[in-house]
């Protein structure tokens, strides 16, 4: 904007100095003639009085003010004394020539002048143009790596910082856009590879069924246990896989309200209750009364898998605790156990996706902690797990008061 400011100051700075320059002439020339046509007049009038002496000053006014003569203005001039080679007259001639040529000569520097600030303009304009071109065409390039080093406050400098903003937000878009590919190719991979043990035990199993119909009951019971077991197995990975795939694209919307903590530790103790049995391990809860504004069908989701991971790892007599607390900044959730802890090594990796500690049984996956990590963090949540080998491990969840996290 600046740029176009100096331009139209620059253009009618020119214009005005011209037009002074015109108006001077002008005036000078005005001057000049004016002196002339006095001289003449009063060479007129000496001469009248040379050839009547008589002749009154009225008389004089009369004649010079007369609007209309029926002689030629250079008869009469001639009439009395004034030829038509007198210097007054031919200067008068010259000098209304001069004042044609030099208003033309003004008008035509003007002209120049005019066409010369804007011819500048122009290439200037040109040259600031060249240089975004120049600068779009490295970044179709696939250049990102450019800037624009020009803070002031002109159009072309609001188009250049947009374009660097576009260029940022292009570079970014290109490596998230690599990152993600690299994701979902590391997902297909690791996705292929966990389903691929129990669909090969399906269809060996299947494979068997059809293959010796003759098979004693038992057996025949036995390899549908195992084909029931691996499609259970599928069914849990693939909604776990469906689960998160929805969460990372933000397709799933928590519905929040006020929930009693003691109704979703009641819900996740029934989830795990069967293979707390099998464990031969306890689950306590204790939500002392607290409430959280939360989606309750997702909190429960992520508990059961926290607290199905403390079951899994903790022997036949053990327990399995979810505690709640609350201050004024904000809510604790805790699940602990008393069972084998986690190695200090593992701990950094525990929340990826399909990791598998060392202790991890035949079935798992490694998916359920990651989701419960994925879910309680899209809630306003935050998560970490304290672990001593041999003694347990204990995951401290917080819901900050206002929401955000900490």
């Amino acid at each position: 904007m600046k740029t176009e400011k100096r331009f139209v100051i620059l253009f009618a700075a020119v214009i005005a100095a011209c037009c002074a320059l015109c108006v001077f002439c002008t005036v000078m020339t005005l001057s000049h003639l004016r002196q002339g046509n006095n001289a003449a007049v009063t060479q007129l009038i000496a001469n009248l009085r040379a050839h009547e002496p008589d002749i009154t000053d009225a008389e004089i006014m009369q004649i010079l003010n007369a609007e209309e003569n029926t002689l030629d203005a250079e008869t009469l001039l001639c009439a009395y004394g004034v030829s038509g080679d007198d210097w007054t007259v031919k200067s008068s001639r010259t000098d209304s020539a001069a004042t044609v040529a030099v208003s033309s000569v003004v008008c035509l520097l003007c002209g120049v002048s005019c066409l010369g600030v804007f011819a500048v303009y122009k290439r200037r304009q040109r040259k600031r143009l060249d240089k975004l071109i120049n600068y779009l065409a490295a970044i179709n390039d696939g250049n990102y790596d450019l800037a624009l080093d020009n803070n002031s406050e002109t159009a072309d400098s609001r188009l250049q910082n947009e374009i660097y903003k576009t260029t940022v937000t292009l570079r970014e878009a290109a490596q998230q856009s690599a990152e993600s590919r690299e994701k979902l190719k590391t997902a297909l991979s690791d996705i292929s590879h966990q389903l691929k043990t129990p669909l090969t035990s399906v269809i060996i199993t299947t494979e068997n069924l059809l293959d010796n119909p003759e098979l004693p009951l038992e057996l025949r019971q036995e390899f549908l246990r195992d084909i029931y077991h691996s499609s259970n197995h599928i069914s849990f990975l693939v909604q776990s896989l469906l689960t998160l795939s929805k969460l990372d694209a933000d397709s799933i919307v928590l519905k929040r309200k006020p929930e009693p903590l003691g109704e979703v530790f009641s819900e996740v103790t029934q989830n795990i209750a069967v293979l707390a049995e099998l464990k031969g391990v306890s689950v306590t809860a204790d939500d002392n009364g607290v409430a959280l504004d939360c989606d309750k069908k997702w909190l429960c989701e992520a508990l059961s898998n926290i607290a199905k991971n403390c079951v899994e790892h903790t022997d036949e007599g053990g327990e399995v605790r979810l505690t709640a607390e609350r201050n004024p900044v904000y809510t604790t959730i805790t699940v602990s156990d008393n069972g084998q802890g986690i190695a200090p090594e593992e701990l950094p990796h525990i929340f990826e996706r399909f990791y598998r500690g060392k202790n991890a049984a035949d079935d798992s996956v490694g998916i359920g902690l990651a989701l419960s990590k994925t879910i309680i963090e899209k809630a306003g949540g935050t998560i970490r797990v304290d672990s001593e080998t041999g003694k347990g491990s204990a995951f401290t969840i917080r819901f900050f008061q206002s929401g955000e996290i900490a």
